[in-house]
């Protein structure tokens, strides 16, 4: 199996969160959709994150059917924006190619399968590799399903999470799977069973992605409080890192969360908006700035 890390010189997601363990740290995993304005403005925003401290990133690739994203997601990203401009699977990957030497920290891709399935999931896996990508999610392939995918990660070392090492989520009823560039990442959510989450802890090679609500994602006022028994029911079944997301969105999230004894926080929707309510990608950028340095100050 290749080594995760060598095609960009940096630390997998798996050497990250192995990191920030000895440092008594949690990761910091911000969200963005490629395209939303357009390309350009990623490129920037993926720098912004990154000089902010992010630990990893993940980014997301517009699809006309996004079913785990939620409604902030959805408006101003897939479906109103980059969208129309015509952001692909291709283009993202371009655009990956240029930015990714310039950032220190690992990139997770979040697509969905159909994208992955026309460009052959072998071809797939070793494009990624070849941009630089050190992650993949796959939200709409049932953790039954993922043996090809799984296969063919291992052998081009791309950790499958969540995303990373692999992870598998079930949400609205639906699994969500996510693949790292190295590692497997799997979902588990406060509705999955115990021993479902037991066979995701197994099958995941990076980290588990812990959902904090049911549904598609947003920001919401509070964190479900069933996560923290959740969190520790996972980490009796696994030592492999857990990261939490769905509906985070304050400093004050950020810190219960990590309290808790969360190994990373994620993201999305709350750090999406910075961008797409900017009346131009200017201050947008600017937004998304302001609010990360916030978030990152309030991360143990």
């Amino acid at each position: 199996m290749a080594d995760s890390g060598a095609a960009t010189g940096k630390r997998s997601v798996g050497e990250t969160f192995s990191r920030l363990r000895e440092l008594g740290k949690t990761a910091f995993i911000p969200f963005i959709t490629a395209g939303d304005p357009d390309l350009v403005t990623t490129s920037k925003a993926l720098k912004i994150l990154d000089s902010c401290g992010s630990d990893i990133i993940e980014l997301g690739v517009p699809y006309s059917d996004p079913l785990a994203d939620g409604p902030v997601i959805q408006a101003c990203a897939s479906a109103t924006r980059a969208l129309k401009k015509g952001t692909t699977l291709d283009s993202v990957i371009e655009m990956l190619k240029g930015v990714i030497p310039e950032l220190s920290c690992p990139i997770v891709l979040f697509t969905y399968y159909n994208p992955i399935l026309k460009r052959g999931v072998r071809n797939f896996m070793a494009t990624i590799r070849q941009a630089g990508v050190h992650g993949l999610v796959v939200p709409d392939l049932p953790l039954e399903e993922t043996t090809l995918l799984r296969s063919e990660a291992i052998m081009h070392g791309i950790e499958l999470v969540d995303p990373h090492s692999s992870f598998f989520v079930c949400c609205s009823h639906r699994f969500l799977h996510v693949l790292h560039n190295s590692p497997q990442v799997l979902l588990t959510t406060p509705t999955t069973p115990t021993e479902r989450m037991i066979e995701i802890a197994k099958a995941s090679e990076g980290f588990l992605y812990l959902v904090s609500a049911v549904g598609v994602t947003g920001a919401r006022s509070n964190v479900n409080a069933r996560v923290e028994n959740l969190l520790q029911e996972i980490k009796q079944a696994t030592n492999k890192p857990v990261a939490v997301g769905f509906g985070v969105s304050t400093p004050a999230h950020v810190k219960q969360i990590a309290g808790w004894g969360a190994d990373g926080v994620i993201i999305g929707s709350a750090i999406v908006r910075q961008l797409c309510e900017a009346a131009t990608p200017e201050e947008g950028l600017k937004r998304l700035e302001e609010y990360t340095k916030n978030i990152k100050a309030a991360m143990p």
